[in-house]
């Protein structure tokens, strides 16, 4: 059976990303604006994709594009501090890659939002559907879950 986001803790995340908060990206409440949440998971999935690849992306023939995102929040975020995105693969397609992306802050063990996002692997020329490369497919594989 498969877990709801929501009811998973940060162990069940395959890797993790951490970024430190920055002064800008707080707004004028006094907390991590919603919009920065997404430039948060953009860099984890992508520093992850090119760490793990040992390649920057952006020079493979086929890239992937944001297709699809949303975002579920369930605690504020505060600056000044370190936040970890912990990586998911919930469907790994012939051209797509389906995320789902958990930011945690301090030493909670739930998250603070759960992102789902999208790649849609293109030709980096022609911006035409285009199949996930096999060292981007080998990277995603290792994020997951094992079927029982």
């Amino acid at each position: 059976m498969q877990q709801h986001s929501t009811m998973r803790r940060r162990a069940d995340y395959p890797a993790e990303e951490v970024i430190t908060t920055r002064w800008a990206d707080q707004d004028a409440y006094g907390h991590i604006n919603n919009v920065v949440y997404f430039s948060y998971v953009d860099t984890a999935v992508n520093s992850y994709l090119m760490r793990a690849t040992g390649v920057d992306t952006r020079e493979l023939a086929a890239i992937g594009v944001v297709a699809h995102s949303s975002c579920d929040f369930m605690r504020e975020l505060q600056y000044p501090s370190e936040v970890a995105v912990g990586l998911l693969v919930t469907r790994l397609g012939n051209s797509s890659i389906t995320y789902e992306l958990a930011v945690f802050q301090g030493e909670h063990e739930s998250p603070a939002a759960v992102v789902r996002f999208v790649h849609v692997y293109v030709d980096r020329d022609t911006r035409k559907s285009a199949p996930i490369p096999e060292l981007i497919r080998e990277a995603a594989q290792r994020l997951t879950i094992p079927t029982e």
